[in-house]
């Protein structure tokens, strides 16, 4: 199923069942007072989180949901059936918008819940308007209206650190190593056309895609997944070692990620020399000599073919996840 972080649908509660006019019956009288009962409450609309980055995908072609309308009153004194709500599921990480009143509601975990819209409440039968001076009631009411409209789905991630670099960083690959994720890995550039997420003991890291020079301006795949870093806590900055210009690919990344601002250049960042295995050992130190001399950075090594090395780092990242709350 494709990606989809943004969504438009149209969404609406139940209405509330009518209340209802009717009456006993005896032998002795045709009407021996009032009997209708009330008007089931409408359903209403709900928003549920869900694991399942994907889920904004159901919405690509169904676009109209209501949840059931109320029954109405019946006869003896009986409550008309309340209606079914809609539940729609969502990423946790979703803004939603409710584009008649720039309302904003997020889910920030799964198995939140949310009620975005009520469902009408049940009108009146005439049961309940019996009194000494008005034995046999005509009076009842109809349900309350539903609710409801347009809304907007937003996905921003939300993970504890997040992977950036340019395409072919090695993003995927990392991902896969220390968290057993099931990225998809290539040797050709935007092999990631969707961000991954993956379990690092308690912990959602983010491979994000890669970016490229112009991206936050839309080149490439741009705007739309640097939003994607906004609310990422660490940012773990991939550097591929057999890289022509490894200071000018951190740069061109950098440079993207403050042009869009959103603080993402305040982020806390580690730099992560990948692909260490293509080059020299000479090589190897030299190129972190040189990142830590040119960003003042912390620098990791790392080849995926080194579990040495693998360790080193996942045990430095457990100790810098460890201070995030």
């Amino acid at each position: 199923m494709a990606f989809v972080d943004e969504a438009v649908v149209s969404v609406f509660s139940g209405k509330g069942g009518d209340g209802v006019v009717r009456w006993l019956h005896t032998k002795e009288k045709a009407h021996a007072g009032p009997s209708g009962g009330d008007g089931g409450r409408g359903g209403d609309v709900l928003l549920q989180g869900v694991h399942d980055l994907a889920a904004l995908a159901n919405f690509r072609y169904e676009k109209k949901f209501h949840a059931e309308d109320g029954e109405n009153g019946r006869n003896e004194l009986q409550t008309g059936l309340n209606g079914a709500s809609v539940v729609l599921k969502v990423p946790f990480g979703t803004i939603i918008t409710v584009l008649d009143s720039d309302e904003e509601y997020e889910i920030t975990n799964a198995e939140q819940k949310i009620v975005l819209f009520r469902g009408g409440m049940g009108g009146k039968g005439n049961a309940r308007f019996k009194s000494s001076t008005n034995q046999n009631p005509f009076q009842q009411t109809d349900g309350k209206p539903s609710r409801g409209g347009d809304i907007r789905f937003s996905l921003k991630l939300i993970a504890d650190a997040g992977f950036v670099g340019l395409p072919n960083a090695g993003k995927s690959s990392l991902l896969n190593a220390i968290t057993r994720s099931k990225s998809k890995v290539g040797a050709y550039p935007f092999t990631t056309l969707e961000p991954s997420l993956g379990n690092f003991y308690g912990r959602i890291i983010a491979d994000i895609p890669g970016l490229i020079e112009g991206a936050s301006s839309g080149r490439g795949l741009g705007i739309k997944f640097l939003k994607h870093v906004e609310r990422t806590g660490i940012l773990l900055h991939l550097v591929s070692a057999d890289q022509d210009d490894p200071i000018g690919a951190y740069r061109k990344v950098r440079n993207e990620l403050e042009t869009f601002g959103q603080k993402l250049s305040k982020k806390k960042e580690i730099i992560v020399l990948s692909k260490v295995d293509l080059v020299s050992p000479q090589e190897r130190e030299s190129l972190k000599e040189l990142l830590i001399r040119e960003t003042e950075r912390e620098v990791f090594e790392v080849s995926i073919q080194d579990s040495v090395l693998l360790k080193t780092f996942s045990d430095r990242l457990t100790q810098l996840l460890s201070k995030i709350s």
